[in-house]
């Protein structure tokens, strides 16, 4: 089948070949190891499941890698406001990363390779760059020259003269020019010595950028198929990324395809920890809210494309997963349906793959679902009731108390009907009197 996805590099849709015939070699930016994961955060990690997902189901090998960043500024920070070693703060971060998403059934990748355990890397390619004039020390840093890479800024279609106003960009005096960024750090007298690393340029830690493209080129080569991020990341990391990959291996094109993801927003505005408008994975989780319904409300727009998180996206996806749920039973398929992999095959569009259900048999709808990911559950374990630890009555007290509300309702006793909802609501109970006449209960 053809693939085809939008390369950002390009600004359009491309058919997507690999470069080495039968095996598909992808890089996607993962996470920084301070707090746990906001929806967000998960958006990405379960964009590119899907497009690991549907590569696999294309071509023979998929080697996936997606990084974890364990040494950054903002690990330092958080680990000294919690009064705690840096390793014990990454190592249980890290660990609620893997629980999340794997409750929102995302697979583990190929490869999942830790910042600190390539520093080497890191400082040959830096020593590279300083010796082919692209890059300089100064006061103790190491930084690249934007103005040495003729080509900085064709991802982002950025200019050199707008780059002081890129995101983490600091304005230093010993910067030859202003979009000039950071390869290597000196350390700071109160560091974390699990965070600090010996260079030839003394004690410090990596930059930000140099990490991935040093994690890349160790597994997947110089010049590989993809590489994945959020929108947010195209500059100036991305950026950043593809400067120094290829001014460090001059003649090589780092990567072929860009795909980013767009933004969740809440209320328009894009979701994050610095804006303080963020919801976590657990959160979500915590209320009752099962893995696959976040799944498939993450994946109800186009991955490029903003999407809105509100409690009716959730609404609507618990709704369309309880109407496959109940197929579950039918005879199993072999195969994906064609017609849902060519709509994923045609820039992952998740929208049009789902709709397509609709006009499958049964057998093929539940084909499709599992491989993306869901209906992972018996129709038991979905449809059953999640009950609160400290809940003081069972479910077939709750269900006797709706039937005698209906009853009640029936014959127009309104004040009865009234009391059996009051008694419901004083044991936790949430009525829900749906549209077509019928009732529904959950723990509040």
């Amino acid at each position: 089948m053809e693939l085809k996805f939008y390369n950002t590099l390009t600004r359009k849709k491309e058919f997507f070949v690999p470069i080495e015939p039968g095996h598909v070699r992808m890089y996607v930016c993962g996470p920084t190891v301070y707090d746990r994961p906001h929806l967000g955060n998960a958006r990405s990690v379960v964009v590119y499941d899907v497009l690991y997902r549907l590569l696999a189901e294309c071509f023979p090998r998929v080697t996936y890698a997606r990084n974890i960043t364990d040494v950054d500024d903002k690990i330092n920070a958080a680990a000294k406001t919690n009064g705690e070693p840096i390793s014990a703060l990454t190592t249980r971060v890290e660990g609620w990363f893997h629980a999340d998403m794997a409750a929102l059934n995302c697979a583990v990748p190929t490869i999942e390779p830790r910042a600190t355990k390539h520093i080497p890397q890191m400082i040959a390619m830096i020593e590279k760059l300083i010796a082919r004039g692209h890059a300089y020390a100064a006061d103790g840093h190491v930084l690249f020259a934007v103005e040495s890479y003729s080509e900085y800024g064709r991802l982002s279609g950025r200019k050199l003269e707008d780059l002081i106003s890129g995101a983490r960009v600091e304005v230093e005096d010993y910067k030859r020019h202003p979009g000039d960024f950071v390869l290597w750090k000196p350390a700071l007298a109160n560091d974390d010595a699990s965070s600090v690393f010996d260079s030839p340029w003394g004690k410090g830690r990596p930059g930000w950028h140099i990490e991935c493209s040093a994690m890349s080129s160790e597994y997947l080569g110089d010049y590989f198929d993809i590489h994945g991020g959020g929108s947010d990341l195209m500059f100036p990391h991305h950026e950043n990324e593809i400067a120094q990959s290829c001014c460090a291996k001059p003649g090589v094109q780092f990567a072929r395809f860009w795909i980013h993801n767009g933004f969740l927003t809440v209320g328009g505005e894009k979701m994050s920890k610095s804006l303080g408008n963020f919801t976590t994975v657990k959160d979500v989780l915590d209320k009752g809210v099962k893995g696959e319904v976040v799944r498939m409300a993450l994946l109800m727009s186009k991955y490029n494309e903003p999407l809105d998180w509100n409690g009716k996206l959730l609404h609507d996806a618990e709704l369309m997963l309880g109407k496959f749920y109940k197929m579950v039973g039918a005879e199993a398929e072999e195969d994906v349906p064609q017609a849902f992999l060519d709509a994923l095959g045609d820039d992952l569009n998740t929208p049009r793959a789902f709709a397509a259900l609709y006009s499958m048999a049964p057998a093929e709808a539940v084909a499709a679902l599992k491989f993306l990911g869901f209906l992972q559950m018996s129709p038991a374990e979905w449809f059953a009731k999640e009950t609160p630890a400290d809940a003081k009555v069972d479910e077939a007290w709750v269900l006797a108390k709706i039937a005698a509300r209906i009853d009640a309702k029936i014959a127009k006793d309104w004040a009865a009907a009234d009391g059996f909802r009051k008694e419901l609501t004083d044991h936790g109970i949430v009525v829900k009197d749906r549209p077509d006449g019928t009732t529904d209960w959950d723990w509040a």
